[in-house]
């Protein structure tokens, strides 16, 4: 596949899968980030800590099946403004995905757990995405593949904790205060972490234009 840089294809190197050793445990922070806020890096941030994660990996993606893609920023741009949020040397940022060429959460985990077999892969979300999470396609089979961890959003808690997955898979929740175990866990196994909560939305920051969005990203990921 041919990249390029900034000037409007993807980078080679946004191409690739993070470096990873044996062993490792890895979250996988996937979204469209359009754009990426400082409420996604909280997600990151928190989980880091709490799940004693040795990376984050940002999976950008080419585009989420249940949303409309009208108002999508191009995929270079959102992953040129995840780059500048995700500055710490233990989040990455990849469009592998594109690779993959699947935009569904369920393929992409297959694919990394037979590429990286020997890596201890999370998945990570916000609570404003579990009140959904069951109209993921094979949403049973991420539950069944990788552990979960979910951390709260403003207003998101009620309807996350009541939601279809919270409901079906009550019995697999593992408490918050033993969040630091569920990275070694076998699933299916998922926890619910309390965290700041951080207003800033996608949703709002769309409301700009895309040269707004870009300085309030930065401005964000400085502060």
């Amino acid at each position: 596949m041919t990249s390029f840089g900034p000037g409007g294809e993807l980078d080679r190197d946004w191409l690739k899968l993070p470096h990873v050793e044996p062993g490792n445990r890895i979250g996988l922070f996937g979204g469209s980030f359009n754009p990426p806020h400082s409420g996604h890096r909280l997600v990151a941030e928190t989980v880091l800590r709490r799940l004693g994660l040795d990376q984050v990996w940002w999976f950008v993606t080419p585009g989420n099946p249940l949303k409309s893609h009208a108002d999508l920023a191009p995929l270079e741009l959102r992953m040129h403004l995840a780059c500048a949020l995700a500055d710490h040397p233990r989040m990455k940022v990849t469009a592998y995905e594109v690779v993959l060429g699947t935009p569904y959460t369920a393929r992409t985990i297959a694919a990394l757990r037979a590429m990286r077999p020997s890596v201890r892969f999370v998945w990570v979300m916000g609570a404003d995405n579990l009140a959904g999470f069951h109209r993921w396609q094979d949403w049973r089979a991420i539950l069944g593949s990788v552990p979960v961890a979910i951390v709260d959003r403003p207003g998101a808690s009620l309807s996350a904790l009541s939601s279809p997955m919270a409901k079906a898979y009550e019995k697999y929740r593992l408490p918050e205060e033993d969040a630091a175990l569920l990275p070694n866990l076998d699933p299916p196994v998922w926890t619910f972490l309390h965290a700041p909560l951080d207003r800033t939305s996608s949703t709002d920051l769309r409301k700009f234009n895309t040269l707004d969005i870009a300085k309030v990203t930065k401005k964000t990921a400085l502060s």
